[in-house]
């Protein structure tokens, strides 16, 4: 095989182990796909990897149930550097206005990636929200949402948004979507960082 072909082996090995095993709770071998000083940005939280391991750990302990599923990915690389773009839906359940919801949002993995030492790993992930739906549990309920509330979140997950602020989350209100300037941005700093430049 090429270098080259086994690097993109590596970086989706490395993506589809970042789902497998946050969503399984196997928190140590979690820590593994990032780099020391990787960040992450997630509609609820926004920091170093090392606080989102931490927290991530606490709401699974709390018995807070956010799940993802994985499509196609896409690899820019540049030497020891690749975006990666993975297709993926999250799906979180939580009670909202009294009623138990199945949220679903689809959208995009963003990835700031880098080979150090012969490792690839995660500088920064930034999810892409492109839309969003929420589904009641019980047979014949349904939450009575505050339009309002709903209307100021971003459209690509307003409903994952209005379910995370239910339950105690600080939502970020501008992140990426599938159309718009954050999106525009977030591109162009991809192709900054394959050129050498900083991931934030």
């Amino acid at each position: 095989m090429t270098d080259d072909t086994l690097d993109r082996l590596a970086i989706r090995d490395l993506v589809e182990n970042w789902a497998l095993w946050r969503d399984a709770g196997d928190w140590e071998r979690f820590r593994t796909v990032w780099h020391d000083d990787g960040v992450m940005m997630a509609t609820w939280f926004q920091g170093p990897a090392k606080d989102f391991i931490r927290v991530s750990r606490e709401g699974w302990n709390k018995g807070v149930s956010i799940l993802h599923f994985l499509g196609g990915t896409a690899i820019d690389l540049a030497g020891a550097r690749a975006i990666a773009q993975t297709k993926m839906t999250i799906s979180q359940r939580a009670v909202v206005e009294g009623v138990p919801c199945d949220i679903v949002c689809t959208g995009r993995f963003y990835d700031f990636l880098e080979k150090r030492a012969g490792r690839w790993g995660v500088v920064l992930r930034q999810p892409i929200y492109e839309k969003d739906r929420m589904d009641p549990v019980p047979q014949g309920a349904a939450p009575v949402l505050d339009a309002a509330i709903l209307a100021g979140y971003p459209e690509g997950y307003r409903h994952l948004a209005y379910a995370q602020q239910q339950i105690g989350y600080t939502v970020k209100r501008d992140m990426p979507g599938l159309k718009g300037p954050e999106v525009e941005a977030l591109y162009r700093r991809g192709a900054q960082w394959l050129a050498g430049g900083a991931a934030t």
